[in-house]
């Protein structure tokens, strides 16, 4: 059998681009296009039937939403009282203030059991550190065995999707994409034949790991329990069978009591896939003599976690459970997918957590503006975020930093040039005068080079009148 694993130079954006940039490429992807919709469509479709079974769906959605609150009014508290219960269920847990301190955590617990592989978990909070080039510097071979995952870590690919990793791909491209890399040129692209490939790839890797790396929906502080939800049951070998067990957990996912997961785990499937429950749900609290990994170990990703808790109005961000609802009704995300994003998280939820968590500078910085604000990402969220209004927040902060910008002082000499009525006049007549080498026809048929050239190609600007209302006005014979 043909072991693959990912190129980090592949997967690396060397200069990713601004969403702008990027959505011109990804608009011209017919097929990719095409794939997209047709996979949102149909879980859509899904989701609406599940919910429509639900009498008290409004409820559970308020109650989703006020433990997540609640969680995060109290998230120092909650957090120690989930590591005493971990830690007197004989588990570990480390506290991560970035990125590098948790790739580093783990790339030393990995090397502590003498491991050269890893068997990985679906995990966002992974692809968002980057932890798969961690270890892939540290001569430690990462393999992802949710299948859409290992798609994409064949390809040399990022995810596009939330939930779906793959879904700008369709079966004739994963078939292709088998045949080269599994060394199987004899599948076809029928969906069982393609999984039972997937399958016998991954059972050598599930029978000889010794260390698992897995991420987390939820943690109950009151036991210390972590619950993975997923769909294959590839979460439930590497949860079961290593010797070693490492979870890593942005800070926003644990909830203070194991009763709550009643709410969540109805929300969640429901949202996410279209399904009454996921067909696994791993639930685990510490070690177990005789019964699964004898070493678990929890690493607390902060990330930009707190600074997001430090801002009222951004912080209902955090209660995000990664369903990935809002990004299927997104019109502005089912015309250009998720690698235009350049973050783990795409769509509407991506549109504000990336700049919240990764920064708010570099290809992340036009995100809050992807999007059309028609609200129907707030419609489906299943822990009611209001993602618009956090939107036009986002935008607030992004405006406020750019005012020392070429925008910035254009509005600013404009604004002088406006305070007045005869220097509105005397702009206008100016204005006349500088677009006539641009104007055709009435509208400003090209744009200067530069920041004006790159502003005007999205618009369609009416040129100024040769004569103004007021203009008008005056001229007329007939007394006013």
């Amino acid at each position: 059998m043909t072991h693959s694993s990912l190129d980090p130079a592949a997967a690396r954006d060397a200069r990713p681009e601004s969403f702008p940039h990027a959505a011109t490429g990804a608009l011209a992807n017919h097929q990719v296009r095409a794939n997209i919709r047709h996979a949102t469509t149909s879980i859509r479709r899904k989701r609406a039937g599940v919910v429509a079974e639900v009498p008290d769906w409004e409820l559970l959605r308020a109650a989703g939403a006020a433990i997540k609150d609640e969680t995060l009014a109290s998230l120092d508290a909650v957090l120690i009282e989930l590591e005493a219960s971990i830690q007197a269920a004989g588990g570990t847990v480390h506290w991560a203030r970035d990125a590098a301190e948790a790739n580093e955590i783990v790339v030393g617990l990995v090397r502590a059991e003498g491991a050269e592989e890893v068997v990985k978990v679906k995990s966002l909070a992974t692809d968002e550190i980057r932890l798969n080039e961690a270890l892939e510097g540290a001569g430690i071979r990462p393999i992802e065995t949710d299948l859409a995952e290992l798609i994409v870590q064949l390809a040399g690919e990022r995810p596009s999707h939330l939930l779906v990793p793959a879904i700008h791909k369709n079966r004739v491209e994963i078939r292709d994409l088998f045949r080269e890399r599994l060394g199987r040129p004899d599948l076809s692209d029928d969906p069982t034949e393609l999984a039972e490939a997937a399958r016998l790839h991954l059972r050598e890797a599930f029978l000889r790991a010794r260390v698992a790396i897995s991420g987390a929906n939820f943690a109950a502080a009151d036991t210390g329990t972590i619950c993975v939800v997923e769909s294959e049951g590839n979460g439930r070998m590497c949860t079961t069978l290593p010797d070693v067990l490492i979870t890593v957990m942005g800070i926003e996912k644990a909830i203070p009591r194991f009763r709550d997961l009643e709410v969540f785990l109805q929300l969640l499937p429901r949202s996410s896939t279209g399904e009454r429950m996921n067909p696994y749900t791993s639930l685990w609290t510490g070690v177990c003599e005789g019964d699964g990994p004898h070493a678990f170990h929890l690493v607390l990703l902060d990330a930009g976690r707190t600074r997001v808790l430090a801002d009222p109005a951004g912080r209902p961000a955090l209660r995000c459970i990664r369903c990935s609802a809002c990004i299927n009704v997104c019109p502005v995300y089912r015309q250009t997918g998720g690698h235009a994003y350049h973050s783990p998280y795409a769509g509407p939820i991506g549109a504000i957590l990336a700049p919240q968590l990764l920064g708010e500078e570099g290809a992340v910085a036009s995100l809050p503006f992807a999007s059309s604000l028609c609200g129907a990402c707030y419609d489906v969220c299943p822990v009611l975020i209001d993602i618009p209004s956090i939107l036009v927040h986002e935008r607030g902060k992004a405006v406020a930093r750019e005012r020392s910008g070429i925008e910035g002082r254009s509005l600013k000499v404009l604004g002088k040039a406006f305070a007045t009525r005869a220097g509105y006049e005397r702009a206008q007549r100016l204005g006349r005068k500088l677009q006539r080498p641009l104007a055709r026809d009435g509208w400003i048929a090209h744009f200067p080079p530069g920041p004006l050239g790159a502003w005007g190609r999205s618009r369609d600007l009416p040129a100024l009148p040769a004569q103004t209302f007021r203009e008008w006005w005056e001229s007329r014979d007939e007394p006013a």
